[in-house]
């Protein structure tokens, strides 16, 4: 495993926050911080080949964890209800402005049993009409577009193809 630079720590930092702020988010303005969770996600990186929150353990099997890549899919409830997302990397607008402060944000993360009982659930809804083509949800922001095959990348959040489910 390589070592993390400060070039890279900054590189990915500024990337993610321009790509943040053009589409309406916002980064912990708490710099050091925030560098610092950029780090994790580099070092996650190297080490499962993927992003995974840095506060939360990845299983390191990819197709597990696709729901913890960064920004993983409880970041918009998270904000909408907590200001910031669990590991407070991304942080609603009052909170960047110092107008609120952050507060505790419980684990959305379903449990491995949680999921079975979701995935028999689903497996019960019935379509009344055929489509013409497969609706795909971005699992992040839940961008919908109905195609072959998901966006190779969202054009809302920038999460990749991998992080699409079919929706109907």
């Amino acid at each position: 495993m390589s070592q993390i630079t400060q070039k890279e720590i900054d590189k990915l930092h500024n990337k993610l926050y321009k790509e943040a702020e053009e589409a309406g988010y916002h980064l912990n303005p708490d710099v050091d911080f925030t560098k610092a969770l950029v780090k994790s996600l580099l070092i996650n990186e190297n080490r499962y080949g993927y992003p995974s929150c840095p506060c939360r353990l990845a299983s390191g099997k990819k197709e597990d964890d696709l729901d913890i890549i960064c920004p993983c899919d409880y970041r918009d409830s998270d904000l909408n209800d907590y200001g910031t997302c669990f590991c407070a990397l991304y942080v609603s607008k009052k909170i960047k402005e110092g107008k609120k402060k952050p507060e505790s944000i419980p684990e959305r993360r379903p449990t491995k049993e949680e999921i079975k009982n979701l995935g028999k659930k689903k497996k019960g809804i019935k379509m009344n009409k055929e489509l013409d083509y497969p609706v795909w949800r971005c699992k992040v922001c839940g961008y919908l577009v109905a195609r072959d095959e998901p966006p190779e990348v969202c054009p809302v959040c920038k999460a990749k193809k991998d992080r699409f489910e079919r929706f109907m």
